[in-house]
């Protein structure tokens, strides 16, 4: 069992672990214990669902409002007008069968791959390596698309991916702490909305469990279900 610090010892007393806060009162409630430093507001969804099973994945992508805060780096599998048209999105690294061997050598500090199609012979290549990372372009992700600079400009506007774990978890972060309360609360409601409208097939019974907040150094608080449109 990890061990709490001080900071959190005296969270978990004075706060009511079983309170349910509405997405206003939790926020101001992360402001009110906040660190030294610009922290990521958090959310984590508790889904009914068994991701073992192939109709009750949750996957997908959602754009935030009000973008994440964070750097996203960007790397693009093209040729020609398209590679030029990444470049002037802008794409990090754009490349075809050189990028591929960069990433074969290790160099994959990155958060979107993203392909043209007729590329995707060469990266087929790199399954194993960019797999497990879970940054294999995918069609269904729109990462495996014509429009790259679309692609691209979306990669850094806020867009986010989602997959449920295995343990009917879902999280992301939702923007910095630094953020306006009505800009985390926006990019809030886009995520939620995005995952309630994801329900799989087979999810059966009740399909949104748990809601919570957090952010990097703060508590977890428990969101009202009624904040969730569609719970």
């Amino acid at each position: 069992m990890a061990t709490l610090s001080k900071k959190q010892k005296t969270l978990t007393e004075k706060l009511d672990a079983e309170k349910l806060y509405t997405f206003d009162e939790a926020l101001s409630t992360l402001r009110e214990h906040k660190a030294k430093f610009d922290e990521t507001v958090e959310v984590a969804m508790n889904l009914g669902v068994d991701p073992r099973h192939a109709d009750q994945m949750v996957r997908g992508m959602v754009s935030l409002p009000s973008g994440t805060g964070k750097t996203v780096r960007v790397a693009v599998f093209a040729k020609g007008d398209n590679a030029d048209k990444a470049l002037a999105a802008g794409a990090d690294k754009v490349g075809a069968e050189d990028l591929m061997e960069d990433m074969q050598a290790g160099n994959l500090d990155y958060d979107r791959v993203i392909a043209t199609p007729d590329m995707m012979g060469v990266v087929g290549r790199l399954g194993k390596v960019l797999g497990p990372k879970g940054l294999m372009p995918n069609p269904k992700l729109g990462t495996v698309t014509p429009n790259v600079e679309q692609a691209v400009k979306d990669a850094k506007g806020g867009q986010v991916e989602f997959r449920v774990e295995k343990m009917g978890i879902i999280h992301s972060g939702l923007g910095k702490l630094s953020f306006k309360d009505e800009e985390l609360k926006t990019n809030f409601k886009a995520f939620t909305d995005a995952i309630v409208k994801a329900k799989p097939s087979g999810a059966k019974g009740k399909y949104v469990k748990k809601v919570t907040l957090t952010s990097s150094m703060g508590p977890g608080l428990k969101i009202d279900l009624s904040e969730v449109e569609g719970a």
